[in-house]
């Protein structure tokens, strides 16, 4: 049977007008209904996407007019992200007095590092290691204020025993001189030509005796001096872990005490060169003492040195000598071996000290000096380059020029 059967034949009318008022309020129930829902979900969409606070924004160079806004500045829930211009003054102050601390670090690596370049040239080039590269770490554990190097020769043992008895403490007080006041003296010397023969053989005698001899891998030679400086300072910055470096040739009288209370006040500066400083002529004729086979450098004939310290006594701070270790190789050897020294400082960013007291003259004047209160750090004589038979004479300077053993005892560094 169908749909319109069962509605009957005349009520069929008001049954359809019936349906369709039905359905003309629930369309409009409907898209009511669908309003609704659709203003529901913009106010809750409204609320998930609002942007939340700003935190943790970090601090970075910038133009703040070229800042993008990422809200409208009525949201009062964003902070300013900027930090008042008194904290950045702090983090800079705090920078700059970490640099001395950071400048030290540097350089006790720096020493490390020439202990082990010493260390490694040597196996490379197939020598021994010597007994002071061996165990540098244990050395250096140890601070010394300045390790002083006596250039010396295999002829000059009269020299050197004339050292001995005069200014150079011996035996037990040697080592308490390094033990108490942290200063280190040593006779410096390389080996012959012909190595193992009888003058290596007598200085190993002289070492067993009185140990105070410093072995070089150098060959003896007068126009090697300025080799055997270089290795002289790359060997004592590896041996040693000191604040100075002092090297003084064996015909000189020296107050140890005086000496080291001198470098002391002079031991915050980092890069310090000191001596009796001078600007001697370029002697280009051969044959003559001091000939200088590089002369054409200097300019015309008749120029003079740069400034450099005299060769009979100098002193330089630790990072200057590790410099030298650090940059043997390339550094370039004049005839004269202070010169040399002179040359390699060229260009670095260093103090050069002129101290007239580490050149006083033999009695009469460092003499009067000490009367006078101003003791002489050291003294010879010019015209000798040293003092004039200085084996001879060293005990007569001593005696009337010394700062006597108790000054070196009692002084403070």
């Amino acid at each position: 049977m169908s749909w319109r059967s069962r509605g009957g034949g005349g009520g069929g009318g008001g049954g359809g007008e019936a349906a369709a008022s039905k359905s003309a309020v629930s369309r409009k129930w409907t898209l009511l209904f669908c309003i609704g829902c659709f203003c529901a979900g913009m106010l809750f969409s409204d609320r998930m996407w609002s942007v939340p606070e700003i935190k943790d924004v970090s601090r970075t160079t910038r133009v703040d007019n070229e800042t993008p806004k990422l809200v409208s500045g009525c949201d009062p829930t964003i902070k300013d992200v900027e930090h008042e211009p008194k904290d950045v003054y702090g983090e800079v102050s705090t920078t700059h007095h970490a640099i001395p601390t950071l400048d030290k670090k540097i350089s006790n690596l720096e020493v490390e590092l020439a202990a082990a370049r010493a260390a490694q040239e040597s196996i490379l080039s197939g020598s021994p290691i010597a007994e002071n590269l061996r165990i540098p770490e244990t050395r250096n554990k140890r601070k010394y204020l300045m390790v002083v190097g006596i250039n010396t020769a295999f002829s000059s043992r009269k020299r050197r025993d004339s050292v001995r008895a005069t200014w150079m403490p011996q035996a037990d007080k040697r080592k308490q001189l390094e033990e108490e006041k942290g200063i280190v003296v040593r006779f410096v010397i390389g080996h012959s030509a012909t190595s193992g023969g009888i003058l290596d053989r007598a200085i190993e005698a002289e070492e067993k005796r009185h140990g105070d001899i410093m072995r070089l891998d150098h060959v003896e030679g007068y126009l090697e001096l300025s080799a055997k400086t270089k290795i002289f300072f790359a060997t004592a910055v590896a041996s040693w872990d000191a604040d100075f470096y002092v090297k003084v040739d064996d015909d000189v009288h020296v107050n140890i005490g005086t000496l080291g209370a001198t470098l002391a006040r002079h031991r915050s500066k980092p890069r310090v060169y000191i001596g009796c400083m001078k600007s001697g002529p370029v002697i280009a004729q051969k044959g003559v003492r001091y000939h200088e086979p590089e002369y054409w450098k200097f300019g015309a004939e008749g120029n003079k040195y740069f400034r450099h310290a005299t060769g009979q006594l100098y002193a330089i701070s630790k990072d200057l000598a590790n410099y030298i270790s650090n940059n043997q190789h390339v550094l370039h050897k004049y005839a004269n071996e202070d010169v040399s020294l002179g040359s390699w400082f060229i260009g670095l960013d260093m103090e050069q000290i002129d101290d007239r007291r580490l050149c006083c003259g033999t009695p009469p004047d460092c003499e009067w000096k000490a009367q006078a209160g101003n003791v002489c750090v050291a003294s010879f004589d010019w015209s000798c380059s040293g003092i004039c038979k200085s084996s001879e004479r060293i005990k007569e300077v001593h005696k009337r020029c010394g700062e006597g053993e108790n000054a070196l005892w009692n002084a403070a560094f």
